[in-house]
């Protein structure tokens, strides 16, 4: 997005619930940071985690203040791809395109980049153990990211799907699917009307006076 003005841009990075947004649900820690009509805003991971993650290690449902008839593992997933879907369809009829990417990385490609982080210094503040223990889950993220893909990819707001062992192909990728997004919205400078014009061209012949 180096080419966007930053006045019109903006970035928000989701970690690791604090005790305010689990307080709250799974929903709202993004939708109070959604960018308003005429700002793109990035997300870096999403709502996406509590159906990704949380589905993973579904002992995080009980630290998230739920009652214990809501942290069902046979219903709570389809109905956070339901409330999921039906947010997005809410933005778009309201003027929001939703633009998702999912950066895929092969375990070989995850593997040698955890070793460059361990080997070149200038990386070292990149590696955590954390990502080592979730490593072991593999398989598991790949169902669950299987299942949430198919329920949430809709007409209104697709998954796209990113090989990214590449990252030169994959940044060209990513450029292309927003360059397409944004022109999409057929964007352009707001037309002055026939007495704006003249308007206009009043104001000149009084500063070329």
């Amino acid at each position: 997005m180096s080419g966007v003005n930053p006045a019109g841009c903006e970035v928000f990075s989701f970690k690791q619930p604090s005790a305010e947004e689990l307080d709250h649900d799974f929903l709202w820690r993004a939708a109070r940071h959604l960018p308003e009509r005429g700002r793109i805003g990035i997300f870096n991971r999403s709502y996406y985690e509590d159906v990704l993650v949380v589905r993973v290690h579904p002992g995080l449902l009980r630290s998230q203040g739920l009652p214990e008839e809501l942290c069902d593992e046979d219903t709570v997933w389809e109905g956070r791809y339901r409330f999921i879907v039906e947010m997005e369809k809410h933005l778009y009829r309201n003027g929001t395109r939703v633009v998702k990417i999912l950066l895929h990385l092969s375990q070989e490609e995850q593997r040698k980049r955890f070793l460059a982080r361990i080997d070149e210094p200038d990386k070292n503040w990149k590696f955590s153990l954390a990502d080592i223990h979730e490593r072991k889950y593999w398989k598991d993220y790949m169902k669950a990211y299987e299942a949430c893909l198919h329920a949430t990819s809709t007409h209104h707001a697709p998954w796209y799907i990113v090989p990214a062992d590449s990252k030169e192909n994959a940044r060209l990728i990513v450029s292309r699917i927003v360059l397409d997004a944004l022109e999409d919205l057929k964007m352009a400078w707001p037309k002055a009307s026939p007495k704006r014009r003249a308007e206009l061209q009043s104001i000149r012949k009084h500063l070329s006076a």
